[in-house]
C-alpha cells in the first residue's frame, strides 16, 4: 500500500502523440518526469504584483480518473485488471483536441495510449489499459490541440463554399511540410512531403487536391503521430496495483473444528483439527473455489463462555464462540490446542498450497476475560468506574464473552501489539486475513498498520468484514483494506440490485472491491431461509457473476435454511457448537448444490468478462422480479485474443415461474452492426438466435437463471 500522494499540477515539455486517434492500442514512449518548470509553460498573468501563476493549464484537464476522493491516497487496482482512465479536456473556441493516457509501471516503461471522446458535448475522455504488473503505477493526461484535424474540418467546410481556397491548401500543405521535418519514417516523411506539394499544385482540381488530405495513408500517418500544439500535461496520479487474489476469486468457509469432529456416547466431544480438517480441502478445491477462509483458530475463553444458539450459560462440552479469544494457553498468537500444533497449521496451509487454495485466517481483535492481555497489559481495556472491564455492546446486545480493546488510552502500545500479531501468522505462511468487525477501531489505527504490513508483505491481503454505515465501510477501504463486505446480502429486489451493481461498478470502483458472500456464518437472510432451493441457486448465480470475487459459508449446499428464531442466523450456530456434515450423502441423494457451485466456478474461469468489476452493463426487462445484466471483455484484453460477452438474466422470484421479453443493448454487448446473435445457456447448455428483444420464461425449480455466452452470427449462419 502506497503512502498518501501529492496531489500538486505538474507540466511536462511539449510531445507529439504516439497512437491513433480512435486506437486503444499502446506504445512505448520516453516521457521526461519533469524537465520545465510550470513557468516555462504557463506565464504568470501580465501586472500582477504577486506574481499570481495560473492553477489550470492551457488545455484544462480536470476530474482525473481514477483516483480517490480528494487524492489522499492512491487508487487501486489488481493484476489483469482492465481499468478505465479518463479526464475532462477542453479548451476555449471551436479547435479540435486530442488527448492521450500516458502511464508509467512500477519497472519505469512508460506507454501512450489514446483517449476518445464517449460522449459529444460532455468533453469527457477515456482510455482503457491492462495493469499486468504489481506495484505503484503512476499515470497523467496529456492534452493536444488537433491542428490538422481542425485545419481539415475547417478546409471541408470553407472550400465546399469556396471561401478562402488558396489560403486553406496553403495553410493545409503548412502543416504537412511541418510534420514531414519531424521524426518519422522517411516513407512518412516523403508521403507527408509528397501530400504537401499536391496541396499547391494548382493544376489540379480542388476535388483532387481535397483528397489528398484526406487520403487513408496521411490520416493513418497523422493518426500514428499527430500534427498537434499547446501540449498540456495533468498533475500526476498513483494507481496501486496489488495481486490478483485482491481483487479476483472465490472463497468458502468453514470450521476446521468441525471437520472429522465425532460425539462420544458420554456427550462430549472430539473436536476436530487441522489435520483432519485437511482432509476436506481437495474437495474444496475440486469445487473451484481459491481461498479457504478459517475463522479464530486461537485458545477460548471459559470465563460467561457462549453456550449453543447464543445462550449465556455453556455445559461442559460446549467448545464456546471462537471469537472470545484468549485463554490460560495463550492469546492472538496462540493455537487451540483441540487443532494442534503451529506444525499442524503448517501442515493445513501446505495442504492447501499443494491443491491450489490459500487459507485466509480470521483475525478478531477483541479478548475474552481470560486473555493474557488482561494481567499483561489492563491498559488495552476500559476500565468502569467500579473496577471492572466493560464488555463489547451493541445495545441492546452485549457480548459477556468478549472485551473489546481500547485504542486511546494506550495506542502506541496497543498497535505494536496487533502488528506483532499479524506478523507471527504472516511468519507461519499466511497471506490472507479476514478482520473482523474492524468498523469498531479506529481508521487511523488501520491507516497505519496495513501501510506497514503491506509496505514489509505487499501480498498479503485483508479483507473488511464491516456491515455499517457507508461512510465507514468505503473509509476502510480507501485507507487500504483490500477487500470489503457488502450489503449484496441484503439487496434482494431488482431495483435493489441495479442500483447496487452500478454503485460498485462506477462509484466506488476505485478503491473498494467487493466479495459478495452469500452467506456467513452470521447472517442467513429471510430470502435464503424462505426461498428454497431456488433462492440458494439464485443469489449464487448473482454473487459469482456480477462480481470478480464472492464466496459461501459451508452448508449453503446443503440448503441450511433454518434460523433461530427472531434472528438472521442459523439454528444451532457453528459459532457456538460442533457441526459436523455428511457432505458425502448429500451428494449421494442429488440434494447437494455442490455440483452447481462447481459449474459457477469453472463458468467464472472460463470467461475473462466475469473476472473483471468495472464493466457490468444493466439491461431491460418487463418483468419486475426479471434482473438483467451482461459484462464484456474486448479481445485485446484476453489471453486468447478473443472478446468475452456474458449475459446473465436472473429470475428473482423464488416461488414464481416468470415469463417476460428483455431488452438488450447490443453495442453494450459488443455486437457492432450485428443484429442478432447465439446466447448459450452454460448452465443447460440450450442455445437460442437472440436480438435485441427476446422472450425469456424462467421456472426457478428447474433453473432461476440464464446464464448466457454471446457468439455473434456470422452472415453464412442466415443462411
Amino acid at each position: 500500500m502506497a503512502t498518501p500522494q501529492n496531489a500538486n499540477n505538474a507540466a511536462a515539455p511539449t510531445q507529439s502523440a504516439a497512437v491513433s486517434k480512435t486506437s486503444t492500442s499502446s506504445r512505448r514512449v520516453n516521457v521526461p518526469r519533469s524537465t520545465v518548470s510550470r513557468a516555462n509553460i504557463d506565464k504568470p498573468i501580465p501586472d500582477s504584483p504577486a506574481g499570481y501563476q495560473t492553477v489550470i493549464g492551457r488545455i484544462p484537464i480536470v476530474r482525473l480518473s481514477p483516483q480517490q476522493p480528494d487524492n489522499l491516497w492512491p487508487a487501486k487496482a489488481f493484476v489483469g485488471e482492465v481499468v478505465p482512465f479518463s479526464a475532462t479536456v477542453f479548451r476555449e473556441g471551436h479547435d479540435l483536441l486530442g488527448a492521450d493516457l500516458v502511464l508509467t509501471d512500477p519497472a519505469g516503461v512508460t506507454t501512450e495510449h489514446r483517449m476518445r471522446l464517449t460522449t459529444a458535448g460532455t468533453d469527457r475522455w477515456t482510455a482503457e489499459a491492462l495493469v499486468t504488473s504489481e506495484g505503484a503505477h503512476t499515470w497523467r493526461v496529456k492534452a493536444w490541440s488537433d491542428d490538422f484535424g481542425t485545419w481539415l474540418h475547417n478546409a471541408e467546410v470553407k472550400i465546399a463554399a469556396g471561401v478562402d481556397v488558396e489560403v486553406m491548401f496553403a495553410l493545409g500543405a503548412a502543416l504537412l511540410t511541418r510534420a514531414a521535418a519531424e521524426k518519422r519514417p522517411d516513407a512518412d516523411r516523403r508521403t507527408l512531403a509528397d501530400g504537401a506539394k499536391a496541396l499547391l499544385d494548382t493544376g489540379l482540381s480542388l476535388e483532387a487536391r481535397m483528397r489528398v488530405a484526406e487520403d487513408s495513408r496521411v490520416r493513418a500517418i497523422i493518426d500514428k503521430a499527430p500534427i498537434a500544439s499547446l501540449i498540456t500535461y495533468s498533475p500526476e496520479r498513483t494507481l496501486r496495483v496489488e495481486r490478483e487474489r485482491a481483487g479476483r476469486g472465490s472463497w468458502y468457509e468453514f470450521f476446521p473444528r468441525s471437520e472429522g469432529a465425532r460425539q462420544r456416547p458420554d456427550g462430549s466431544w472430539q473436536s476436530g483439527s487441522f489435520r483432519s480438517a485437511a482432509r476436506r480441502l481437495p474437495h474444496i478445491a475440486a469445487m473451484g473455489f481459491d481461498v479457504v477462509y478459517i475463522p479464530p483458530v486461537h485458545p477460548i475463553g471459559k470465563t460467561n463462555r457462549k453456550g449453543p444458539n447464543n445462550t449465556l450459560t455453556a455445559g461442559p462440552n460446549d467448545p464456546g464462540s471462537p471469537y472470545g479469544i484468549g485463554a490460560a494457553e495463550g492469546g492472538h498468537d496462540a493455537i487451540h490446542p483441540d487443532l494442534g500444533t503451529e506444525e499442524d497449521f503448517r501442515f493445513f496451509l501446505e495442504t492447501a498450497e499443494r491443491t491450489g487454495l490459500e487459507i485466509a485466517l480470521d483475525i478478531a481483535l477483541q479478548a475474552s476475560p481470560d486473555h493474557p492481555w488482561v494481567t499483561e497489559h489492563p491498559e488495552f481495556f476500559t476500565t468502569l468506574p467500579d473496577g471492572s472491564i466493560a464488555y463489547a455492546e451493541n445495545p441492546p446486545k452485549k457480548y459477556q464473552d468478549i472485551y473489546p480493546l481500547n485504542f486511546d488510552n494506550d495506542p502506541e502500545g496497543v498497535y505494536v501489539e496487533m502488528l506483532r500479531v499479524f506478523r507471527h501468522w504472516i511468519s507461519l505462511g499466511v497471506h490472507i486475513f479476514r478482520v473482523d468487525n474492524p468498523h469498531t477501531k479506529p481508521l487511523a489505527f488501520w491507516e497505519r498498520l496495513l501501510h506497514d504490513i503491506n509496505t514489509e508483505h505487499p501480498e498479503v491481503i485483508f479483507l473488511s468484514e464491516a456491515f455499517t454505515k457507508p461512510a465507514m465501510m468505503r473509509g476502510l477501504a480507501q485507507v487500504g483494506f483490500q477487500q470489503s463486505y457488502t450489503y449484496f446480502t441484503w439487496r434482494n429486489t431488482k431495483e435493489e440490485l441495479e442500483e447496487y451493481l452500478v454503485e460498485l461498478a462506477t462509484e466506488t470502483a476505485d478503491y473498494l472491491r467487493p466479495n459478495f458472500f452469500v452467506n456467513t456464518h452470521d447472517i442467513l437472510t429471510p430470502y435464503l431461509q424462505f426461498g428454497g432451493r431456488a433462492a440458494y441457486k439464485v443469489r449464487a448465480a448473482l454473487a459469482a457473476t456480477a462480481v470478480p470475487t464472492w464466496g459461501v459459508y459451508s452448508g449453503y449446499e446443503l440448503l441450511e435454511d433454518v434460523a433461530r428464531p427472531g434472528s438472521e442466523e442459523n439454528i444451532d450456530n457453528e459459532k457456538y457448537e460442533y457441526k459436523p456434515r455428511d457432505w458425502a450423502k448429500a451428494q449421494q441423494l442429488g440434494l447437494s448444490l455442490a455440483p452447481y457451485m462447481t459449474r459457477l466456478n469453472t463458468i467464472r474461469r472460463e470467461h475473462p468478462a466475469l473476472g473483471q468489476l468495472r464493466n457490468i452493463t444493466i439491461h431491460w426487462s418487463e418483468d419486475p422480479e426479471i434482473l438483467v445484466f451482461s459484462k464484456t471483455i474486448e479481445g485485446r484484453f484476453t489471453a486468447s485474443g478473443a472478446s468475452d460477452t456474458i449475459i446473465v438474466v436472473a429470475n428473482l422470484d423464488p416461488h414464481s415461474v416468470r415469463e417476460t421479453t428483455v431488452h438488450l443493448d447490443l453495442a453494450a454487448l459488443g455486437l457492432g452492426d450485428a443484429t442478432s446473435f447465439e446466447a448459450r445457456d452454460l448452465i443447460s447448455d440450450a442455445v437460442w438466435t437472440w436480438g435485441s428483444s427476446n422472450y425469456v420464461r424462467l421456472d426457478p425449480f428447474i433453473e432461476p437463471a440464464h446464464i448466457l455466452h454471446v457468439s455473434p452470427r456470422t452472415p453464412e449462419q442466415f443462411l
